[in-house]
């Protein structure tokens, strides 16, 4: 099974306001940039996208090792997932889940692999998460998308 090096990072321009989400995939000697935007969301939805995309461009079963600085993210997947479902996406006070059309993907994706989360502090000392952040917050600024077939519409803001 190949390994893969999954790093992430989500902006926000306001929050809700301009999004932004990027990765880097690491295999070997490869390093692959993707970054997107969407006009008016969160930056949860944008930490949760940058983990979507990234994961959407595998074509194979890997062991990845997913890096980012968001706990909500890392969180959620490692220890609030599993009681959501269980509890049909309700949170533990019974409330609908916030962001679950996106979990449901992840989750979906990150199933298709073997995983393992690693927090980073961001704006720190990890090189790959600092350029995440810088690529995130200038799709968010510009709503730049690193390629044509961008899903901003499905990291938009729903109303709650």
């Amino acid at each position: 099974m190949k390994h893969v090096q999954l790093i992430t990072d989500g902006a926000c321009k306001g929050n809700p306001g301009k999004g932004g989400w990027a990765c880097i995939l690491r295999f070997g000697d490869m390093k692959r940039e993707i970054f997107g935007s969407s006009p008016f969301t969160t930056n949860n939805r944008m930490e949760l996208a940058g983990a979507i995309e990234g994961l959407r461009r595998l074509k194979e079963a890997c062991t990845v090792e997913i890096v980012t600085d968001s706990e909500y993210l890392r969180n959620g997947m490692t220890s609030w997932i599993a009681g959501w479902k269980r509890n049909g996406w309700k949170t533990s006070t019974k409330k609908p889940v916030t962001n679950k059309d996106l979990w449901v993907i992840l989750d979906e994706l990150v199933n298709a692999h073997k995983i393992q989360w690693t927090w980073t502090k961001g704006h720190a000392n990890h090189d790959d998460n600092n350029r995440c952040d810088e690529l995130a917050s200038r799709a968010a600024e510009s709503q730049l998308n690193s390629e044509p077939d961008s899903r901003s519409d499905l990291y938009r803001k729903h109303a709650e």
